[in-house]
């Protein structure tokens, strides 16, 4: 699946501490939170096509998360799956991306995470390049992506440039996350860390992009192009 950056589909919700669930009731207007999503950009781009990411508002900490249905029921790629077949037979995926910064210090963290909910089990496998404060390191999801833990892998993205991540999971053969590498800039970190799923009553797969903001919530835009996704 090449470029879905580009592809219509994408949903976003706003995400308020302490909780951080789906806000449902934020706008992309709102005063405490607000977002934009702005495709069909020719600079900066790689491409010639990138879409630009935005957060801003009040409220410290907030979260902006843009999601894509890729498989099963609301596939944006023509793919409802309706047996199931197709998630059940998939077992391995690449998130690749490039992305783009200008007042990256402003970002708490930005999140590249994949998901898979088959069979009554949910794999969330969650990435976040925590760069807020001079962090500048990978966490990965845990519990099901009720938590993070701090990998071994550094996260320093270059700023007013283009930084390419590419990150590859697992489904195990006995249903297990498996969360291989990440790989930015052409740095590779092995992190062959396993994770128990946790429980689901929805089949799919789906892919995230999330932006956080800090202690008091600074505006900032990224821009992602040549956003792929592979999956076998």
């Amino acid at each position: 699946m090449a470029n879905l950056h580009q592809q219509s589909g994408w949903q976003s919700f706003g995400e308020l501490p302490p909780t951080y669930s789906l806000c449902n009731s934020c706008s992309p207007s709102g005063s405490n939170l607000n977002w934009s999503m702005q495709q069909n950009q020719s600079s900066p781009s790689t491409s010639g096509n990138s879409t630009q990411y935005s957060i801003g508002g009040d409220e410290a900490y907030s979260d902006v998360i843009w999601i894509n249905h890729l498989i099963g029921q609301g596939s944006t790629q023509n793919l409802p799956d309706p047996n199931n077949s197709l998630n059940q037979a998939t077992h391995n995926f690449t998130y690749d991306v490039y992305f783009y910064g200008t007042n990256l210090t402003n970002a708490q963290a930005l999140e590249f995470d994949i998901n898979q909910f088959v069979d009554g089990k949910s794999f969330v496998w969650g990435h976040q390049c925590r760069i807020a404060n001079g962090a500048n390191w990978w966490d990965i999801s845990t519990d099901g992506g009720a938590h993070w833990q701090p990998s071994s892998a550094a996260c320093n993205p270059k700023e007013n440039d283009w930084n390419h991540v590419t990150i590859q999971v697992q489904r195990t053969s006995d249903d297990k996350l498996l969360f291989q590498s990440i790989t930015l800039n052409g740095q590779t970190a092995t992190l062959n860390y396993e994770e128990d799923p946790g429980s689901t009553n929805w089949n799919g797969i789906t892919i995230n992009y999330q932006q956080d903001g800090d202690y008091a919530q600074n505006s900032y835009s990224i821009w992602l192009d040549r956003l792929n996704f592979t999956y076998w």
